[in-house]
C-alpha cells in the first residue's frame, strides 16, 4: 500500500501523455529498498512490456503453445514481434494477430498507435531474415557466417520499403534476427555482376595478349 512507481521519461513512449487520474500499465524493470520502504521502476518502452501485452491479449502465448521469439522495438514508433508454434498445426502468426487482428489491434491500442509486425520465426537464417523484412517481398539471402552478414537481393520496387523510412525496417529487423543486413535490388546485382564479367573478360584478353608478346619469334 501506498508504494510508488517511477516512470521516467525515458521509458515512456513519445506518442503518449498522460492524466493526473489515469490507470497506466507498466512493465517492472526494478523493485529498490530504500529506508522510506520499496521503490518501484517501470517502463512502458521496454520491449518486455510488449511481450507481457500480447501475454494478457493470446491465450495461446500465455499458455505456452505460442512462443515469442524474439522482440525488437523502436518505442512509439514500431515493433516486430518473431513468434513460433509448439503445437503441431497452429499458425503463431494467426493466432497472434487474431480474426481480423483483433488481438493485435489492443496491443497497437494500448500502445497509441504504435505499429507492431508478427512474422513467422524460423531455425533457417535465411528464412527468417527474409520474414523480417516484412512487409517487403525478398528475391533472394546470402548468409556469410564468418562475417555474420545476410546479403538481401529485393526487387527495384520493393527497396525502399525493405529498407523502411530513414532505415527503420532493415534495423528493427538486424536487430530482431541479430544478423547484420545489406540490402540490394535486382538491378544493382544485375548491373555489378555485368561489371564483374566485363572486367573478367578483359583482364583474360590482357593476359592474352601480353602471352602473345612474351612468346620468343621463331628465326626462319
Amino acid at each position: 500500500k501506498n508504494v510508488e512507481a517511477f516512470l521516467a521519461t525515458t521509458e515512456q513512449s513519445a506518442l503518449e501523455h498522460y492524466r493526473i487520474g489515469q490507470n497506466v500499465k507498466a512493465f517492472v524493470l526494478e523493485v529498490r529498498r530504500t529506508p522510506r520502504g520499496p521503490q518501484i521502476f517501470v517502463s512502458r518502452s521496454h520491449k518486455g512490456f510488449l511481450k507481457r501485452l500480447f501475454e494478457l491479449e493470446v491465450p495461446e502465448i500465455h499458455s505456452g503453445t505460442v512462443e515469442i521469439k524474439a522482440i525488437a522495438r523502436e518505442a512509439g514508433s514500431r515493433s516486430k514481434v518473431a513468434v513460433a508454434s509448439r503445437q503441431e498445426g497452429l499458425d503463431p502468426v494467426g493466432a497472434t494477430v487474431g480474426q481480423r487482428g483483433a488481438r493485435v489491434q489492443a496491443v497497437v491500442a494500448e500502445l497509441s498507435g504504435e505499429k507492431i509486425d508478427v512474422i513467422p520465426w524460423s531455425d533457417d537464417a535465411s528464412v527468417f531474415v527474409a520474414n523480417a523484412l516484412s512487409p517487403a517481398q525478398v528475391i533472394s539471402v546470402d548468409i556469410d557466417e564468418e562475417a555474420r552478414i545476410a546479403n538481401v537481393t529485393v526487387p527495384e520496387r520493393m527497396l525502399s520499403l525493405a529498407i523502411g523510412r530513414e532505415g527503420q525496417n532493415a534495423r528493427l529487423a538486424a536487430r530482431l534476427t541479430g544478423w547484420r543486413i545489406d540490402i540490394r535490388s535486382d538491378v544493382s546485382v544485375a548491373e555489378a555482376k555485368a561489371v564483374a564479367a566485363e572486367a573478367e573478360s578483359e583482364a583474360v584478353v590482357a593476359n592474352e595478349t601480353s602471352d602473345a608478346a612474351a612468346e620468343p619469334e621463331v628465326a626462319p
